[in-house]
């Protein structure tokens, strides 16, 4: 039997987050009412003139130099020519064979290896509308009418495009991870897949492990999340195998992904770029950055998550799982804020990635949306390294911190969850743990040193979690 290694690349499209659009004046803004955000320009009247969104070109520039492409010289806006309801001019501005970045490249992780992702080509776009389709499914074959929103039609979109690099579905997933993370450092784009700023088209195709020709290649629409592309590459993959080994010839076609059903289904024949008949727009001079522009742009990109991630295990000794959820862009702030306050930072990072994160999901909130502060975490720490409170109390800590936003010291006094450590207040306590356990007692005094495990454990419960565990077994070992 055959075995077959999946060649995939990535069509990421970023609608970047500008104040207007791309070619007109009109808000670039998600959710307004339909059809408020247009004007004659980004509805295609005639007699319009287009005018460059320069900040949409600088953020499109700092894209390419993060990726470690190259800001070309010489770049042109074409007109890609097709017709479809969403598009008022009837063609999208775009960029062909002279995009604003060329090449590059971006590290992912898989399974602790990392992987070089390269980069094929950075260009700058205008956005088309928004199809609803009406009618029981909301799919285009299903539908009863369809109705237009030309308010998304101009936002700017970048489309960052890598090579057929990723060999599996999970490394596709690492991929787009990383590209988010990216871009989110770089505040060019919110990059919500579930509003469409980020959106992704996936190709595919299948070859004999080891063979340089490439496969017939499958192209797969409608993912919106990560692990929508995952599942969608993993049954594309699945569904070429099998037609393969039945002998069945695949063919180069788009493909529509249906999340309920997790399959894909032919959508329509795949295009080639002369289907398009690109040609300059004459209405858009030429983008020719200058040396000093390109050097100011490299000069503002901020530090960049995998050098972040990679300073984070150097500089606090985390671990790298831990690294990559403390250092992303929407935590790292907040987590060096908290070791600047006096928190251990391996302390820290373990609370923020385990039960700190815990309470996130339960409530279904952002870190950024969350009533904890990196002052409410110091604090945290501190009570824990100084023994004021156990383990099991800056549980309890952290939870009320959360639901109240009260100062943690605050809550240990109102809870009552400052530990016992004080000897004659815990003594009395231990000795009654003796005197009621004599059995485990003689035990250890027999030399079953694991028994301390089960008298500490008597200890905490019988001060209601209150005892300091240390200054309890300390207490039990000296009066036994």
């Amino acid at each position: 039997m055959t075995t077959y290694e999946a060649v995939i690349g990535l069509e990421c499209h970023v609608e970047l987050s500008t104040r207007t659009k791309m070619f007109c004046g009109c808000v670039n803004a998600f959710g307004a009412p339909p059809n408020t955000n247009v004007c004659p320009v980004c509805l295609g009247h005639p007699g319009t003139l287009p005018v460059p969104n320069r900040e949409a070109v600088e953020r499109t520039m700092k894209i390419a130099l993060a990726l470690g492409s190259e800001v070309t010289a010489h770049s042109l806006f074409h007109r890609k020519n097709y017709f479809y309801p969403d598009m008022p001019k009837n063609y999208q501005i775009s960029q062909y064979d002279l995009p604003i970045g060329a090449g590059g490249h971006l590290d992912v992780e898989v399974d602790g290896e990392v992987r070089r992702v390269g980069m094929n080509r950075v260009h700058l776009e205008e956005d088309t509308g928004k199809t609803a389709h009406a009618g029981t499914t909301g799919r285009i074959a299903e539908a009863e009418y369809a109705l237009e929103d030309f308010n998304r039609a101009g936002v700017p979109l970048v489309e960052v495009v890598s090579e057929p690099d990723m060999r599996s579905p999970a490394e596709a997933a690492a991929y787009l991870r990383e590209l988010r993370e990216l871009l989110q450092a770089l505040d060019v784009s919110d990059v919500r897949m579930e509003e469409g700023s980020l959106r992704c088209d996936a190709n595919v195709s299948l070859r004999p492990a080891g063979h340089p020709e490439y496969g017939t290649k499958v192209e797969i629409k409608n993912m919106n999340s990560i692990r929508s592309v995952e599942r969608a590459l993993t049954y594309e993959a699945e569904r070429q195998v099998a037609a393969l080994e039945k002998g069945e010839a695949l063919v180069q076609e788009t493909r529509h992904w249906d999340e309920d059903r997790g399959a894909t289904s032919t959508l329509r024949s795949k295009e080639e770029a002369f289907d398009y008949r690109y040609f300059p727009d004459p209405d858009l001079v030429p983008l020719e950055p200058d040396a000093a522009l390109i050097e100011r742009l490299r000069s503002e990109l901020p530090e960049l998550p995998a050098a972040r991630r990679q300073r984070f295990e150097r500089d606090y000794g985390l671990e790298p799982a831990t690294a990559r959820l403390v250092g992303s862009t929407a935590w790292a702030p907040f987590y060096e804020e908290t070791v600047g306050l006096g928190a251990d930072p391996r302390t820290a990072a373990n609370w923020m990635a385990g039960d700190l994160a815990g309470l996130l999901n339960e409530a279904k909130v952002g870190l950024a949306g969350a009533k904890v502060t990196p002052q409410h975490l110091a604090d945290l720490s501190r009570l824990l390294a100084d023994g004021t409170i156990s383990t099991a109390g800056a549980k309890q800590v952290l939870a009320e911190v959360f639901a109240t936003g009260n100062p943690a010291a605050q809550v240990v006094g109102e809870k009552g969850l400052a530990q016992i450590s004080d000897e004659s207040a815990l003594g009395g306590i231990v000795d009654q743990v003796i005197a009621e356990n004599p059995g485990p007692v003689e035990q250890f005094r027999t030399g079953k040193d694991g028994v301390i495990g089960f008298l500490v454990g008597a200890v905490m419960k019988k001060s209601k979690g209150a005892a300091n565990p240390q200054e309890a077994q300390r207490l039990l070992r000296d009066r036994l």
